[in-house]
């Protein structure tokens, strides 16, 4: 007789979670509001654990689930989840990214009716016995213009809501393709146009290194006078200090933040500042998008754990038993080769190639372009995995080719990754040395062999004498070891490419003393 996978619920969901855990062939308890003490002693007998925002899933409560295989999350958050320990005790991790979306769009759009009415001051005012008629003169959204950041799942909700609005939506989003802006009725611009064109700003990117402080201090300065800022998004995309000068001043109009850089936000430079808004992080909280997440990751949970089938994982590649251990190196070659090219690539990509030639063409291609993608996509996202990025890529409008030649090259196994850009096609290809070590052979039309590991630095420069040693003594200067170097040129006194291994993150400061070393031509810092 089959056992039954045992389900914990352990924060307050949909009665309904639980009824389709039972459906599908699952057991499942209900127990809310344990101390982490005693879920420890009781998560050793069950097979999925169900949670919300409460419960934190630590090292300790992993060490103790001897029999857990996967976390589900009902949201998109899993900051209280410690996914590295899961990964490495083999425990699937779930989300359900886009179960609240609709519910975190119209917030935002709430947020901007509220500011151009200004809604909770005039409220307040009344309610205290005032009569502030003449007080607030607000603006019309009619014929604004709303400027999106961020143009995915949740930003292409927001950008319908405007258009029914009759709001012009001009939208910045690096994998926005033109093609994809036409079909949902924005214009694309770059970011410096929408600071100057934009009468609303609403943001809507995950929180990376590429769009922390996206709105900083100087791109805030450079936006429109009167401006209104909506940040449902992520804490950290806004300087909050910047925001509050600006309000002051009387630059910025209005801004209205469900999100902040610390949180719970007990105190924050702009509370109490007039024509400011903030609500707790309620982007999710409907009782639709509740209800919502808790169904979707029910399902998900329960086709895993009865079928094998997997959806929104976090740290899991969709791979059978028998196919793992040879297509592992591929893979990590692949994710490389998409990583080096989303990091290496700032204008907006309709075509990604990937190329398989010699041992690799015999290979299962389905997991090589899942690592390939989910390698170029994670540059915006840290969400991006190999189970989401063919789904996040073809709701992007990223048109994906796939391309095998059976015959060997100048490699016995040889993956290349090609990109369509507004510059023309660039490319990158690796092979694998021994089978299982993966190195990169050719960048951009340039023969490079390097292995893409940890912190790196790409240099472009003019090949000449000296150029290495200059280059090397500003990284010692700045107390930054290198590892390898690894050169290449088109041909002598040419195009030449720097690809240097380092023990550490490159300061900022320190690209930009690069730049300035004769002959360079780009710098940029890589992390793999």
């Amino acid at each position: 007789m089959t056992t039954k996978p045992k389900v914990l619920i352990s924060d307050k969901m949909d009665p309904n979670a639980a009824r389709i855990f039972e459906i599908r062939g699952c057991e499942v308890d209900v127990i809310t509001g344990e101390t982490p003490e005693q879920l420890i002693a009781r998560i050793g007998d069950y097979d999925g654990l169900a949670i919300r925002s409460s419960t934190k899933v630590t090292k300790e409560i992993l060490a103790a689930a001897k029999n857990l295989k996967v976390i589900g999350r009902a949201g998109i958050g899993v900051d209280n989840v410690d996914i590295p320990a899961a990964s490495a005790q083999g425990v699937v991790v779930m989300n359900t990214p886009f179960g609240n979306s609709i519910t975190t769009a119209e917030h935002a759009i709430a947020l901007m009716f509220a500011l151009a009415r200004q809604l909770p001051e005039a409220n307040a005012q009344t309610q205290a016995g005032l009569w502030p008629k003449n007080g607030f003169m607000g603006v019309e959204v009619t014929g604004k213009t709303l400027g999106l950041i961020g143009a995915g799942n949740i930003g292409s909700i927001v950008a319908s809501r405007a258009l029914g609005l009759k709001m012009k939506v001009a939208a910045f989003d690096p994998f926005l393709t033109p093609e994809r802006a036409v079909e949902m009725g924005v214009e694309k611009v770059d970011l410096d146009t929408l600071l100057d064109r934009a009468d609303f700003i609403t943001l809507h990117t995950p929180l990376t290194d590429q769009t922390r402080n996206i709105l900083s201090r100087e791109n805030l300065a450079k936006t429109k006078k009167g401006v209104r800022i909506i940040n449902c998004a992520r804490g950290g995309l806004v300087d909050e200090e910047a925001l509050k000068d600006l309000l002051d001043s009387g630059h910025i109009a209005g801004a209205a933040l469900d999100v902040f850089v610390t949180e719970p936000a007990k105190e924050s430079p702009l509370f109490g500042t007039p024509n400011f808004i903030c609500t707790p992080h309620l982007g999710a909280s409907t009782n639709e998008a509740q209800v919502n997440v808790a169904l979707q990751v029910a399902e998900q949970m329960a086709d895993y754990l009865v079928n094998g089938g997997v959806t929104n994982a976090l740290n899991m590649p969709s791979l059978s038993a028998e196919e793992a251990p040879k297509l592992k190196p591929y893979m990590a070659l692949a994710e490389q080769l998409g990583s080096l090219v989303g990091q290496l690539t700032h204008d907006s990509v309709p075509r990604i190639s990937i190329h398989t030639e010699g041992a690799a063409a015999e290979l299962n291609m389905k997991p090589i372009v899942a690592a390939v993608l989910a390698g170029f996509l994670r540059v915006q996202s840290d969400s991006v995995n190999m189970v989401n990025a063919p789904y996040l890529a073809k709701e992007r409008g990223l048109e994906v080719r796939e391309v095998k030649t059976e015959r060997e090259g100048d490699y016995h196994t040889l993956i290349r990754v090609s990109v369509k850009t507004e510059a023309g096609e660039r490319s990158v290809a690796g092979t694998l040395f021994n089978n299982v070590e993966p190195r990169l052979v050719e960048l951009f039309g340039i023969k490079v062999e390097a292995e893409l590991a940890g912190h790196m630095m790409y240099i472009v420069n003019q090949d000449a004498p000296g150029f290495i040693g200059r280059i090397g003594s500003l990284l010692g200067e700045n107390e930054i070891n290198i590892g390898t170097f690894n050169l290449g040129r088109r041909e002598a006194g040419g195009e030449a490419v720097l690809l240097l291994s380092v023990d550490s993150a490159v300061p900022e400061g320190v690209l930009k003393q690069a730049c300035e070393v004769p002959g360079v031509r780009m710098v940029k810092a890589l992390s793999f």
